[in-house]
């Protein structure tokens, strides 16, 4: 997945963002683009929203956010448009989100937070197979994960 960059969203190619598709069932794990970009605008000041790029296609869509009063950062909304899932398009955003927080772009924090259901297996098995592990806190379904860039 050599190919796999992040684009940050803009006028550019958010109607690419809109088109993504989310797989049957998936919609209880993951906001579809439209509500993502909303809360982007909204957040602005602390949120990078990136469409994940395989060459010149989207394949998907995730945002950097940061949390200014808990000084950490968070992975919100990473979906792979369903046509593209189980193609390694989702490890390669993660990591590669990694690496742009690790330029430290809204605050000093090596902390990055997500949250995920443990019922989404994928979900779940990638990011601990990427060494995020349980901070010990939930809230409804979805447990918070933690990793330490």
């Amino acid at each position: 997945m050599n190919s796999v960059t992040l684009k940050k969203i803009d006028e550019s190619n958010f109607l690419d963002c809109f088109a993504l598709k989310l797989g049957p069932g998936r919609e209880e794990y993951v906001s579809h683009p439209i509500r993502s970009l909303a809360q982007a605008y909204v957040y602005y000041h602390q949120c990078t929203p990136f469409g994940v790029y395989d060459g010149d296609q989207m394949v998907g869509y995730l945002m950097v956010i940061y949390d200014y009063d808990e000084q950490t950062y968070n992975l919100w909304h990473l979906m792979i448009d369903e046509s593209r899932q189980g193609r390694g398009y989702g490890r390669a955003a993660v990591i590669a989100a990694l690496d742009y927080i690790r330029t430290k772009p809204f605050g000093s924090s090596n902390r990055v937070l997500l949250t995920c259901n443990p019922e989404n297996r994928v979900a779940w098995g990638l990011y601990k197979a990427l060494g995020f592990t349980g901070s010990g806190r939930a809230d409804d379904e979805e447990t918070e994960l933690e990793y330490t860039v």
